[in-house]
């Protein structure tokens, strides 16, 4: 008689093999939760602290977890008042103005620079020049703006590198302190920004063309194409999907005028050029401790920011069919 081998229990042999592949994973899902779990405490738990917005008048010393800060957070009819005082204020406009304005033109030149950059560089078929290219262009990613910033007073003021060379090369009559007047520096902090992020931003379009099939290529070459034809036959709409993406992005960050270099380039005399959002915010909260007002112009900031994406992600999921979700 044949002996009759029990069958596990429904689920059994799946439970195993979970239980089994975690195990087996262990450091990979150490790493994953130790991530999830940072995301966790750094950038969903101080969500709680957008009801400062929502206050009368917040102070430091007031426990933000206690009753009697949720209660006066909605104490009067006015708990959007901060939002309306900040769309009436004076500086509203300016402000406006200029996020938006250094932000577009960072979409309209530093967008598409580093695509293009990149593709000019896959074309080099020296290895050793290539590779020379990336690395100067990487290295100023890897300065701080507090850092550069530094630099750049130093070559745009009156004795500096900028003044020197436009002075003898016949284009300056007398040497011009650059920050020092407000129409210089859109195009400061663009073409800084452009400098400092390019060979940076070029690494995820250079992964995106080296992924590319080669044989796509010697087919282009065997029926004769040039290597302008293949850019633009074969690089550019392989590597569509990426830069899409990064559109997206890029579209949802207008408002985020890059706080670290406009503060480093800031000073009183460019005020009205360079007073964008993020150096308002600044100001308002550390200078005039007017916390609540500084928190609801952060949250006005951040929900703009998060409409500006959806309806990007949405304009380009109809006409491209790619997304972010």
């Amino acid at each position: 008689m044949e002996e009759q081998i029990a069958s596990p229990l429904p689920g059994t042999l799946n439970r195993k093999t979970f239980w089994q592949r975690l195990k087996d994973e262990r450091w990979l899902q150490f790493m994953a939760w130790m991530g999830l779990i940072w995301m966790l405490l750094f950038n969903y738990a101080p969500m709680y602290g957008l009801l400062i917005a929502f206050k009368k008048n917040y102070r430091i010393t007031t426990p933000l977890f206690s009753m009697e800060f949720l209660k006066s957070a909605w104490a009067d009819k006015g708990g959007f008042q901060h939002f309306i005082n900040f769309f009436k204020d004076e500086e509203f406009a300016n402000i406006m103005v200029n996020t938006l304005g250094i932000s577009i033109l960072k979409l309209l030149i530093c967008f598409p620079f580093p695509i293009a950059f990149a593709i000019l560089l896959n074309e080099v078929k020296n290895e050793r020049f290539k590779k020379n290219i990336q690395t100067i262009s990487y290295l100023p990613h890897f300065l701080s703006w507090v850092v550069l910033g530094g630099i750049l007073t130093t070559w745009m003021d009156e004795s500096g590198l900028f003044n020197q060379l436009l002075t003898k090369a016949g284009l300056l009559e007398k040497p011009v302190s650059f920050l020092a007047y407000p129409k210089y520096f859109w195009p400061i902090v663009v073409l800084s920004d452009l400098w400092k992020e390019t060979g940076w931003s070029a690494i995820i379009y250079l992964a995106a063309i080296s992924g590319i099939d080669q044989e796509m290529y010697e087919a282009a070459e065997v029926d004769g194409a040039s290597r302008l034809r293949q850019i633009f036959s074969i690089t550019i709409p392989s590597i569509k999907g990426t830069i899409i993406i990064m559109f997206i992005l890029a579209v949802g960050q207008l408002l985020n005028s890059n706080f670290d270099q406009i503060f480093v380039l800031w000073n009183p005399l460019n005020s009205e050029r360079s007073n964008v959002i993020d150096i308002y915010t600044y100001t308002t909260a550390m200078r005039s401790m007017r916390y609540s007002y500084a928190a609801a112009i952060g949250l006005f900031k951040s929900v703009v920011a998060f409409i500006l994406l959806f309806i990007a992600n949405q304009v380009t999921k109809k006409i491209n069919d790619v997304s972010l979700f």
